[in-house]
């Protein structure tokens, strides 16, 4: 346990308050304020200031909990992992790792701050909801006939195209809210401009052209599944075939065996008296 001078390494080393000493202000308090916070103003308008005045709280009973923004953070990424579902064996590995995907894109673009903080230095993926969901994801694609090394590979990949994916559509999702536009609208707006762009580049003029006038909501939505298809048939590839249960010879009459076997042998080594 770190000294009384030294820092905690992540906020999950942090003992809770025993009863005794627990203040008015909960840790799920803050946490449901930092993320509502977080939802309306984004990642930039996020301090213990401001999160203190709206709480109607003094640092003091903030600081029982956290040491910072940075544990802060490490709690409410925590929060957001809550809300996908984690995927239960027996569906099949593909398809409960799909379910799965689709769940933590959704989160993730429910909050898209979320992305500026994924992988960030001092995060520590250690809170109890990232735990339930590793562990439940591990275990199908055990289930699937992955070695635990292999699945816990399968998963950092999974998660590695789920969180580019997903920041990358938050962010332009973002980029437009803050402008007020709608995709469709930008699009139509932007379409003369791109069709000029690419006059000169005939698999790009072509490419636009039948893309001209598509649903970009439902387009995103194919890419991410296209995407997702492509990681999990190359997961595919690596998963090791199990051996076939061996069957027993189905009983049958018995009859006197034609020649004498000499123990070892099989088919084919009976050798004549």
């Amino acid at each position: 346990m770190p000294g009384d001078n030294e820092p905690f390494p992540s906020v999950w080393a942090r003992p809770r308050p025993r009863r005794r000493e627990q203040p008015a202000l909960s840790r799920e308090q803050i946490v449901a304020a930092a993320l509502e916070l977080l939802d309306t103003e984004g990642i930039d308008a996020l301090s213990m200031r401001r999160l203190g005045t709206r709480l109607n709280a003094g640092a003091t009973s903030m600081y029982t909990h956290v040491a910072g923004k940075e544990e802060l953070l490490e709690l409410v990424v925590d929060e957001v992992y809550g809300e996908v579902e984690p995927p239960v064996a027996g569906a099949g590995w593909r398809v409960a790792v799909t379910r799965c995907a689709h769940g933590m894109r959704s989160a993730f673009l429910r909050h898209p701050w979320i992305g500026s903080v994924q992988g960030e230095a001092g995060v520590a993926y250690l809170g109890p909801n990232v735990l339930r969901l590793s562990e439940a994801v591990l275990a199908v694609f055990e289930e699937g006939g992955f070695s635990l090394e292999a699945a816990d590979q399968a998963l950092n990949v999974v998660m590695a195209y789920v969180i580019g994916r997903s920041t990358s559509e938050a962010a332009w999702l973002t980029k437009l809210a803050r402008g007020g536009q709608d995709e469709q609208e930008w699009a139509a707006r932007l379409w003369p401009a791109a069709e000029q762009a690419v006059r000169d580049y005939p698999r790009l003029r072509r490419l636009y052209a039948a893309q001209r006038g598509q649903n970009l909501r439902g387009a995103r939505d194919q890419e991410f599944d296209d995407g997702l298809a492509c990681v999990l048939d190359g997961l595919a590839t690596r998963l090791k075939p199990k051996p076939e249960p061996k069957s027993e010879p189905a009983p049958g009459p018995k009859s006197e065996p034609a020649g004498r076997v000499e123990e070892g042998g099989g088919l084919g080594s009976e050798r004549a008296g």
